[in-house]
């Protein structure tokens, strides 16, 4: 219900008038409901004139000798003018507006204007214990002639929450009482409520003993009690539930007051006179009534029963249910009279609205079939889409937020087995004061003076992660030596490609340097130029002036943990292993990459969790190292360390790179020099063989097949379990923060399961779900109508 309007009476009535009038927008006792007093004027007339009106409707329905749900002595028969009879309920209608169009109570009129919204539903409850109050027909009111989606309801002032059971039933259970039908026929009534028992439990007691009647209140649950038969409302309402025996609702208190408890939610009286029988329940404080103010015609309850039945077991709301039944009732108003004037909810403001769709739903064989034939369809769809590359973008972009997160969450330290020496602009320009003669961004003189002060550091390995074509200057022989002899000295040349980029046949390496020293330094990189795979081996193509086949941080590593002890071989697989650990080969199709590029040996990436990508290693200047400006207590530490040399300054465009992190990262440090990307991969293949850190992982096609199916199917099972949009929308929130919180959760374990496919699969499996249900309903209101017609 959008919203509850409360008008509270108080203890006035028509002849003296209602000094304080309340009306509230929320619940009566929501402290944040909102409240406007006011008063209305006496208005004896209309008291006079409904009387006048029940006496002429009387002999309406003797004149047309309806069969009514009531019996009705002879005394209660007069002589009918249907011109005076219409004449009577214009002149009610007219002194109903008069006042309620009064000065006193238009403040209150007008402030409810402010706050409803003519297009949402509203439950417009009149709160009184007033006998003639409660009879009168308040929809009569040209205030709801604005307001469409208003229907009026009776509310008790004293108010009450009922105690209740949980029942675990998994249907709407129904007892249905087919009480004294002498002269009147409530067959039709038993019709339709049969056609619900495929979605409702239902028992039929007909015209039932009282001890069966109380044994049935007492011993079972039930959630809709309804009557048909005779019934009138003289003192506190009495049924006639067989044609020898009528009761007070008194009489069944204790099994009532049980029902409430155990779960019953609504009483249908499709009877004759029924404020009466209300007003009973009101004081067990059931949560809702439905009731016919007056006599009522056969065809008027079946009419009404009939439309009601549909509407509501189709999963629309109480108050929707029964305002299109009573409005339905217009179209047989030329020969029943008043027909809409007849039906008429009780409700206690303090219990929940009843839905059909209260109770726990349970899967039907049909129904289950298809939600697994639309997931089977829906996760075949995805992957297709899928397997063509549709979905990489997205992927690829989810993998890029979780790195990002992670970093956020899990801190990694700097790999302190690395040194970065790094060549920026300062340097140059520090190399250039110096009288060095540039070739390149690094001087023979600098690197010569370079290499011979690391001698301090006792490194490992040496890389230089700097393209040197040519030879060595013939001033520094020292250099040219070294490049030949020392083993520790790691050089990159550029494999050719196909780009015109302008090195299409690549870039060589230096004269003079052992084969076994030489690799190559290319990155595979997605779109945007984007790391994130790592590249370790390749087959130069014919014309490539670089013939390396092994990738500059794959040998550095290799160098580093051959002092460890650490050995390089194949698995039966093909898949590179050192030591113990299995770098398993990227292909076509895998995890988040599809229809991509796997040429050469290409495994993931996976960055450490670090402030900035940058931070993988420390780090020194050139100048700083050329002028021996580390401090000595240093050098020890730094020792069997692997030491790459690269450029750091913005003057080799080609070798700037975009990271998983780029998109969150400044303007400024949107892409790095590859040199620190270098520094990542070979810290990955390090930690990995050295410290256990795990390599990022991922499924094979059919566990990822089987993994998206299963969220398929957890979504076609949502959207079949809840029918209302909020109830809905709050749980496809829940099992998407579910799907995204494993996914996550098993990427800090470095595993990269799918989540945008389930994501997609599961929308869209609901929407297809969503879209049969409401068709299935449909197709089965359209049946029903067909049926009843």
């Amino acid at each position: 219900m959008s919203k509850l309007v409360v008008l509270n009476l108080g203890k006035g009535d028509l002849y003296k008038g209602f000094p304080d009038v309340t009306v509230q927008l929320g619940l009566t006792n929501d402290h944040r409901a909102m409240e406007f007093r006011g008063s209305l004027p006496a208005a004896p007339e209309i008291p006079q004139l409904y009387r006048n009106w029940q006496i002429l409707y009387s002999a309406l329905y003797r004149y047309h000798g309806w069969s009514v749900r009531l019996e009705i002595e002879e005394t209660d028969v007069t002589n009918f003018s249907e011109v005076e009879f219409n004449d009577l309920c214009e002149e009610l209608s007219f002194r109903i507006n008069i006042w309620l169009n009064s000065e006193q109570f238009r403040k209150i009129e007008q402030k409810l204007r402010t706050q409803l919204n003519p297009n949402e539903e509203i439950c417009f409850m009149i709160a009184s214990g007033d006998y003639l109050l409660r009879r009168i027909p308040w929809h009569l009111w040209n205030f709801f002639e604005d307001y469409p989606n208003a229907e009026v309801a009776l509310s008790p002032i004293e108010l009450q929450r009922p105690n209740k059971i949980y029942n675990k039933e998994n249907k709407v259970r129904i007892l249905a009482i087919l009480g004294n039908s002498q002269g009147i026929d409530i067959s039709k009534d038993r019709q339709f409520l049969e056609k619900l028992s495929t979605q409702a439990q239902i028992k039929f007691l007909v015209e039932p003993q009282r001890k069966e009647l109380s044994n049935e209140l007492w011993n079972k649950a039930w959630n809709i009690l309804f009557f048909a038969g005779h019934s009138y409302s003289k003192e506190r309402g009495s049924l006639q539930i067989n044609q020898t025996t009528t009761i007070s609702l008194d009489k069944l208190k204790h099994g009532l007051k049980k029902a409430i408890e155990s779960g019953l939610h609504l009483a249908i009286f499709n009877s004759c006179d029924g404020l009466g029988l209300a007003e009973a329940l009101e004081d067990l404080h059931i949560p809702q009534v439905i009731v016919m103010r007056e006599p009522v015609p056969d065809l008027v309850a079946q009419e009404f029963l009939k439309h009601f039945l549909t509407e509501f077991s189709n999963g629309q709301s109480l108050y929707f249910a029964l305002r299109e039944a009573r409005k339905r009732l217009e179209g047989i108003e030329d020969e029943y009279p008043c027909a809409t004037w007849l039906p008429v909810i009780c409700q206690n403001p303090l219990s929940a609205t009843m839905t059909w769709q209260m109770q726990r739903k349970i899967f039907t064989a049909k129904s289950l079939f298809k939600i697994l034939v639309t997931s089977f369809l829906v996760t075949s769809l995805v992957m297709g889409v899928r397997y063509w590359g549709y979905l990489q973008t997205s992927e690829l972009q989810a993998f890029d937020h979780f790195m990002q997160l992670r970093s956020q969450l899990v801190t990694e330290k700097p790999d302190e087995r690395i040194l970065i020496i790094t060549i920026d602009e300062a340097d140059i320009q520090y190399q250039i004061n110096k009288g060095m003669q540039m070739r390149w961004s690094l001087s023979d003189q600098a690197l010569a003076q370079l290499l011979d002060k690391l001698n301090k550091y006792q490194p490992r390995t040496i890389g230089l992660d700097i393209y040197r074509d040519g030879t060595v200057d013939p001033k520094y022989p020292n250099l040219a030596t070294r490049f030949n002899q020392d083993n520790r000295l790691f050089f990159v040349c550029k494999v050719a490609t196909t780009d015109d980029d302008g090195d299409s046949d690549g870039i060589p390496s230096p004269d003079g340097v052992p084969k076994e020293r030489l690799s190559f330094s290319d990155f595979v990189a997605d779109d945007e130029v984007i790391a994130r795979r790592q590249l370790l081996y390749l087959t130069p193509p014919p014309t490539s002036l670089c013939t390396t086949e092994y990738a500059f941080n794959l040998q550095l590593a290799l160098h580093y943990l051959d002092k460890e002890g650490k050995r390089s071989s194949v698995t039966k697989e093909g898949y590179l292993q050192i030591d113990d650990v299995v770098f398993k080969q990227l292909n076509e199709h895998t995890s988040g990459y599809q229809k991509v590029d796997a040429s050469g040996y290409q495994i993931l990436l996976n960055y450490s969790s670090l402030p900035s990508v940058e931070k993988i290693a420390e780090q020194v200047s050139l100048r700083d190292v050329l002028d021996e400006k580390i401090p000595l207590e240093s050098i020890q530490s730094l020792r069997d360390r692997v030491i790459l040399i690269g450029l750091s300054a913005p003057t080799n465009t080609n070798d700037y790179w975009k990271t998983p992190f780029s998109s969150s990262a400044k303007q400024k440090q949107k892409q790095i020099p590859g040199v620190f990307v270098q520094a990542q991969m070979l810290s990955q293949i390090l930690s990995a063989v050295l410290d256990r850190r795990p390599l990022l992982w991922w499924w094979s096609a059919w566990i990822e097949t089987v993994w998206i199916w299963v969220w398929s199917l957890l979504g076609g099972i949502i959207a079949w379990y809840y029918s209302k949009p909020l109830h809905l929308g709050l749980a496809v929130i829940a099992i998407l923060l579910t799907l995204f919180g494993l996914c996550f959760g098993i990427f800090i374990l470095a595993g990269w399961v799918p989540l945008i496919p389930p994501v997609l699969a599961v929308l869209t499996t609901q929407v297809i779900v969503i879209s049969w249900f409401r068709r299935s309903h449909l197709d089965k209101r359209r049946k029903l109508n067909f049926n009843h017609d």
